[in-house]
Parts: structure tokens; sequence; C-alpha cells
């Protein structure tokens, strides 16, 4: 019994490779969008806010993904959100 010949995938690779060239098209695989952010101390407070006033939580989940306390009290931290609230 012969093994069937496996399908070229010559324009499936293409159309993958021009997909993934596209710079800053892309979200990560768990569809989050993230910002990450160095700033004094009060200046990360009111950024954090921005974004939970602007994207709130219960729609978009919002969050503080990671945090970290740097020299000078400047606090680099990532924030994440949904692209939208469906």
């Amino acid at each position: 019994m012969r093994v069937p010949a496996k399908p070229p995938l010559d324009r499936l690779k293409r159309s993958l490779d021009k997909r993934r060239s596209k710079k800053g098209e892309r979200l990560p695989r768990d569809g989050f969008i993230r910002e990450t952010f160095s700033l004094p101390r009060e200046a990360a407070r009111a950024k954090a806010r921005e974004w939970l006033e602007r994207w709130p939580k219960q729609a978009y989940w919002t969050e503080i993904e990671s945090w970290a306390e740097r020299p000078g009290d400047v606090i680099e931290f990532t924030m994440r959100r949904l692209p939208s609230a469906d």
C-alpha cells in the first residue's frame, strides 16, 4: 500500500510569511495588549488609574501584570488589557 504524498504548502507558507512580516499588527498569542512603563511612583499610580478608568477591568480585564521598584523611587510596570470589550 502506497502512502499518498503530502500536498504542496508553498502558498500557505508564503501567506504566513507575508502576514508575519507586518510589524506591529500582531497580538500576542493570548490576545492581550501590553504596555510597559517606567515612571516615578506618583506618575506610575496616575498612569495605572488612567488605564483602569479608560479600559475598565470588568470589560477589558485590565490589570497590572507585573511591577518592580527601580532605584530613585521609579516603578517599572506592565499593564495589560483586551483589545475590545466584546
